[in-house]
């Protein structure tokens, strides 16, 4: 096999191979061989038909179309891995003889995967923060959780709506003198403040009691999702039947038995304490990593082929609708509600798109180079972790990853996280992670020296002279400055110190 590699442009390139008449001759084979397989001839066994039979039944451009797929996609993969080339975009095949006498060639062109030039990715620094969870914060938490769980009462007569308030309205809006499609409502309950109506709505009713009437002017935005209503005038008659305001549960014991398991609110502010100091830890690391990863994809030089960001905003998409299909809604009905067109919507991620491929390659760069690979043990371990994510069999979700061909793409995406593991592994530590490590390291050593120094006496309990050698009850007398006699026992020594100290 001959093969030649032309440089396009920056991104594109063309394959040019040629092939012997053997390999065309074997093409024919494999080929005659797969189709007799797959059909059934009356009079021969299955498998078993000649190329002759074939070409009678299914006409020689059948066979010569089989035998050049063959031959095309094997010589191609071979010369790809040859040249260390990765298409991004499917091959544009050009073909040119194909004969058994005389050999083959092809052209092949398409957009590889760019080259990327790395930087450093071994001892980055990035601020570790190491949060503390206030009690302030916990009470926050807690006072939000007592919003959760407010209880709407009707508010005394007479009273005038006011932000948080719920102001329970019939209204009926139109569009130049005409009502229009959701523009009419009954007993809807509407908080002030809330900002759920068109712009400026709210605003309007504050000052109004149960019992009025009010006429209301709004404007619709320009970004609405009805096309019919973008940048239209309204006006809605309202009737405000009602108006009811939020009565908080004390943050008791009642409260906290009402919403967890614990009886009281200590044992409450403690485990939500604890929640909330893992969930700041986890974020803090989590920003920290980040940040080692960035820096490394800062550091490296890559020019990403536009080809590569469409690919990605199209499997941005596809996540979009599938979580929208789960909600049973629609990809329309969510460029709708966000008032984007498909073309804002895949502009908008442009930006996102090519950070996230540049990120992709400059990590599996990484780990092409750090030789990283990813096992089968890794495998199983995400496909668990994905499991318990969605709530799923760990053997369903590997069914639709094979079903839906994404087996390489989840082996790509172990091998990113193995090659950033490597990148927070081979970090520098942060200043107060080195004097941790090294009061740690010195520990060690002061425990010795403190074993090799003679001790300081030691204040003993009243009744624990009898415990202490006659070396340390010297030692503590001399300190107290307790004169003793020379060639005095232990016994003689104890009632002296006792004495003293009796004084």
């Amino acid at each position: 096999m001959n093969v030649k590699v032309e440089a396009l442009d920056q991104h594109k390139v063309s394959v040019s191979i040629e092939l012997p008449a053997e390999v065309v001759q074997k093409g024919f084979k494999r080929a005659v061989s797969r189709i007799a397989n797959q059909v059934k001839i009356p009079g021969f066994r299955k498998g078993k038909a000649s190329r002759k039979i074939l070409e009678m039944h299914f006409g020689k451009a059948a066979v010569e179309a089989e035998a050049k797929d063959i031959v095309i996609n094997e010589s191609l993969q071979q010369a790809l891995s040859q040249e260390k080339l990765i298409p991004v975009t499917t091959p544009d095949v050009k073909e040119g003889k194909f004969s058994e006498t005389d050999g083959a060639d092809f052209t092949a062109s398409f957009v590889k995967r760019p080259e990327v030039e790395l930087g450093e990715y071994k001892g980055l620094e990035a601020k570790r923060d190491n949060p503390e969870i206030t009690d302030d914060q916990v009470l926050d938490q807690l006072k939000a959780a007592a919003e959760q769980n407010a209880r709407l009462e009707k508010a005394e007569d007479g009273a005038e709506l006011k932000k948080g308030d719920f102001a329970i309205i019939d209204f009926k809006g139109t569009v130049d003198g005409k009502p229009f499609e959701g523009g009419e409502g009954k007993t809807y309950p509407l908080e002030i403040g809330s900002q759920s109506f068109i712009p400026g709505f709210e605003e309007q009713l504050e000052g109004h009691k149960a019992g009025d009437d009010v006429v209301v002017k709004v404007t619709f935005p320009e970004n609405y999702f009805v096309d019919a209503l973008k940048g239209k005038e309204a006006e809605f008659t309202v009737h405000i039947s009602d108006v009811k305001r939020k009565q908080l549960p004390a943050l008791d014991d009642a409260f906290a038995k009402s919403i967890s398991q614990f009886e009281t609110m200590d044992d409450l502010k403690a485990a939500v304490k604890q929640q909330m100091q893992l969930s700041a830890i986890q974020q803090a690391e989590e920003a920290y990593h980040e940040a080692l990863v960035n820096q490394a994809v800062a550091n490296a030089k890559v020019d990403i082929p536009k080809e590569m960001v469409e690919q990605r905003i199209d499997e941005i998409v596809d996540e979009i609708k599938l979580n929208m299909e789960s909600r049973n809604s629609t990809m329309e009905d969510y460029l709708k509600s966000i008032g984007k067109t498909m073309d804002d919507f895949r502009k908008d991620y442009e930006k996102t798109a090519e950070e996230q491929v540049r990120q992709g390659l400059v990590l599996e760069t990484i780990a092409d180079k750090e030789g990283l690979e990813v096992t089968n043990e890794d495998l199983s371990m995400e496909i668990y972790s994905m499991a318990h994510q969605f709530n799923a069999d760990p053997n369903d979700v590997m069914k639709i990853i094979r079903d839906e061909n994404r087996v390489g793409m989840l082996v790509n995406s172990v091998l990113r996280k193995k090659a950033a593991a490597f990148i927070y592994g081979a970090a520098k530590k942060a200043e107060a992670d080195k004097k941790e490590a090294e009061a740690a390291a010195e520990a060690p050593k002061a425990e010795e020296k403190a074993e090799e120094a003679p001790k300081a006496a030691e204040a003993p309990k009243t009744d624990d002279y009898e415990s202490m050698t006659v070396k340390d009850l010297k030692a503590y007398a001399a300190e107290k400055g307790i004169a003793l006699e020379s060639k005095a026992k232990k016994a003689e020594i104890i009632e002296t110190i006792r004495k003293a100290e009796a004084k």
